[in-house]
């Protein structure tokens, strides 16, 4: 019997040393990234950076040292030993240069300007909600107001309840001066009087 249980106990063994050999997915994990020839680039940095450029070739500085340079270029190829000079007269290393300077600033210059009409278009977005919120706003507000006005034409006003108490008091008036009768004198109701009468 001791034989017998060897082998399987092999099999075992060799069955538990493959599965943890195999490659294990998690599922409650992303899966890492393959990797790719071409290079990645965060697209938002490249963004910023095209459009920091952009920013400095339209400004006064950048054509100021643009045109120093080419001046001492230009003077450096005509005034220097031939042996120095490194673009003779036709000045063709100079084209290239300018041209290649051109060909990155054009989508540069492109590429701001489409972000920048990205950001024009959120914000004429928000613009608008903010301006159907007023909208709504300025209705709620409206009609709470004429509301008001037709509550308040329900309301007894300070100056109406005045007038009232002033006719509710003259009337206790009249009311009091009316059994006087014109003499003035109010009439005996005394214990005295009836016994007087009586006899």
């Amino acid at each position: 019997m001791g034989p017998e249980r060897e082998p399987a106990a092999r099999e075992r063994v060799v069955s538990g040393a493959t599965a943890t050999t195999r490659p294990r997915f998690r599922l409650d994990q992303p899966r890492p990234p393959r990797r790719r020839i071409v290079p990645e680039w965060d697209p938002d940095a490249f963004g910023r950076l095209s459009e920091r450029i952009a920013r400095f070739l339209g400004t006064g500085r950048f054509i100021v040292w643009m045109t120093v340079v080419i001046i001492l270029w230009v003077v450096w190829n005509v005034t220097a030993p031939s042996g120095l000079r490194f673009d003779q007269y036709p000045f063709i290393f100079l084209t290239l240069a300018l041209s290649l300077q051109a060909s990155y600033a054009a989508p540069l210059i492109l590429l701001a300007q489409n972000r920048q009409d990205d950001r024009d278009r959120v914000n004429l977005e928000q613009d608008r909600k903010q301006n159907e919120r007023s909208i709504a706003d300025t209705e709620y507000l409206t009609r709470e107001i004429a509301a008001l006005r037709v509550g308040l034409g329900e309301v007894a006003t300070r100056d109406w309840i005045r007038s009232e108490l002033q006719d509710a008091l003259r009337e206790l008036e009249e009311r009091h001066e009316g059994p006087r009768g014109g003499s003035g004198a109010p009439p005996a109701h005394g214990p005295g009087t009836g016994d007087q009468t009586d006899r």
